[in-house]
Order: C-alpha cells, then structure tokens, then sequence
C-alpha cells in the first residue's frame, strides 16, 4: 500500500516561507498528476497547485506567484514552496497523487495524512 508523506508544516510569522515536502513510501511505476490541496477551519477542501508527469504545473488564483509546486521524479517526491504567507493561508495541507505501484494494473488516488500550517499574524 503506498503512503504519501508529508512534512514541512509549522508556524511561520505573516510574510515567511516554508516548504512542504510529500514523498511517496515504495517505488512507483508511474505518477500521472500529483497536487497539494488545503483545508481550513469550517471551509472545503481546495485545490492549491498541481504538477503533471511532464511538469506542467497549475495554480489556484490566490497562489500564484506566491507558491511554487515542483517534483524530483527520481525520489517520487514533490514540493511546495510558500513564500508571503498570510494569515488567511492557515490550513491542513495535504498531498494527493494519481499515480500507480508496481503491484497495481490501474492508477489510484491517494491522499496523505495532511500537514498543519499556521501563520500568525
């Protein structure tokens, strides 16, 4: 069962920076889309930035030029960099990734346990 792992989440003062990171736990046969989203506090899920196999990325509205997703494919790892945070960025983060094992004959969603970013004002 691949597990997606995240970490890098913390307080951080308006204005900072952290770096998210979501790696996968065993070798994958191929990843279609992987994606940060986020949850706050009494309000959906939403999507924050996405990255294809091919590297192509996109970002929700409030993100951009703030935000940086990429992906080392060789260590099935990808990153989120978060630069001018905002209070109003506080939220779970979570890692999702389309993507197939080596046990698998078909892609699967997979979701990670979520990482608490708080930005404090």
């Amino acid at each position: 069962q691949v597990q997606l792992v995240e970490s890098g989440g913390g307080l951080v003062q308006r204005g900072g920076s952290l770096r998210l990171s979501c790696a996968a736990s065993e070798s994958i046969f191929s990843i279609n889309v992987m994606a940060w989203y986020r949850q706050a506090p009494g309000k959906q899920r939403e999507l924050v930035a996405a990255i294809t196999s091919g590297g192509a990325t996109n970002y929700a509205e409030s993100m951009k030029g703030r935000f940086t997703i990429s992906r080392d494919s060789a260590k099935n790892t990808m990153y989120l960099q978060m630069s001018s945070l905002e209070p109003e960025d506080t939220a779970v983060y979570y890692c999702n990734a389309f993507l197939r094992s080596w046990l698998a004959t078909s892609l699967v969603d997979y979701w990670g346990q979520g990482t608490q970013v708080t930005v404090s004002s």
